[in-house]
């Protein structure tokens, strides 16, 4: 099943249920008017809306459209909660050998998780609007899932069940704010403004065999200015979903519609590429003892899409960078 949120006006937008082939789509409104009030009623909407999904592959739901990816929010436009790990060590063994960084204690038996800001998260053709390219502005390309309610102390057992959706993320980040906030110990606030999903949100059962052991087994591919940049696969995922839930609840519930975040898709040897440019800028310093590629300016476009069987699964992420107007003082 394939779900989406059209803006309407309102801040949780307009559920709609998409087409396989992300060509058409039918409103939800006799089920559940927005996406949060599905996921928070999965057990009653979710037949109900599989039902519909049907009726739309076999062309016969009634007051069916063209699926307008312009025209989408972003699956969840707000959520109760967005933590995003860090799920391929890859990654950060990367910037570990690049910057002379001592590795964090235990990282490869404990997930590394922040919590992000939800309450405005872009959608797939949002302009990206930030205030100084000075701040090191860089894309990361993620998988993430959407979860039922957790319960504290959820076990990595008894997680994968709580997955609902998958989702594609495009998770924003300010790199030279980074520093500085990682050494407080507080961690990711200023470094980490609003982050962009993909239009479409689907059930694991849409990737078939890709979605295996609580992983995505999709390449994410990513184009920066019209040039590939890389298509790493998320297969290589240290932690899988189930780990990331179990770590996110050890502590505290997690109410429904909880997103959890993979952190930057990143694969080992260098030929799929990279999902961020910080990890490109850190494998030119190690093989060449500098960094070249800038990070992004205003009016620099990043795209990335995830394919199973030659066919786009969320839809594309397609984003230019802008400068944020000025305040009101």
């Amino acid at each position: 099943m394939k779900l989406a949120t059209l803006r309407n006006g309102h801040k949780d937008g307009r559920l709609v249920v998409v087409s396989r082939d992300l060509q058409r789509a039918v409103a939800a409104d006799g089920i559940a008017p927005s996406m949060l009030d599905a996921i928070e009623r999965w057990s009653d909407t979710a037949p109900r809306l599989a039902a519909l999904y049907e009726a739309l592959n076999a062309g016969i739901a009634a007051d069916a459209f063209h699926f307008d990816t312009t025209a989408a929010a972003a699956p969840l436009p707000r959520a109760p909660q967005w933590c995003d790990g860090s799920a391929f060590l890859n990654h950060g063994r990367l910037m570990e050998k690049a910057f002379n960084i001592d590795p964090i204690p235990d990282s490869d038996k404990v997930p590394l998780m922040y919590q992000g800001g939800s309450d405005d998260l872009l959608g797939p053709r949002d302009d990206l609007p930030l205030p100084d390219e000075a701040h090191g502005i860089d894309f990361e390309g993620e998988f993430g899932v959407i979860v039922d309610e957790v319960p504290m102390g959820c076990p990595a057992s008894a997680a994968l069940g709580r997955v609902l959706l998958l989702v594609q993320i495009n998770d924003v980040s300010l790199r030279a704010f980074g520093p500085r906030e990682m050494r407080t110990g507080f961690g990711f606030f200023q470094a980490k403004p609003s982050s962009s999903f993909a239009p479409v949100a689907v059930t694991p059962d849409e990737i078939g065999d890709a979605w295996k052991d609580a992983r995505v087994h999709l390449d994410l591919t990513v184009e920066f200015n019209g040039r590939w940049f890389g298509d790493p696969n998320g297969r290589e995922m240290n932690f899988g979903f189930d780990q990331l839930i179990a770590h996110a609840a050890t502590t505290r519930r997690l109410s429904a519609g909880t997103i959890i975040g993979s952190g930057t898709v990143s694969n080992a040897g260098g030929a799929k590429g990279s999902a961020c440019i910080a990890e490109r800028r850190a494998i030119e310093l190690i093989e060449k003892g500098a960094s070249a590629t800038p990070f992004m300016r205003f009016g620099d476009r990043v795209r990335m899409e995830a394919r199973w069987n030659d066919r786009p699964v969320f839809g594309a992420i397609d984003q230019r960078i802008v400068k944020a107007p000025r305040a009101a003082a």
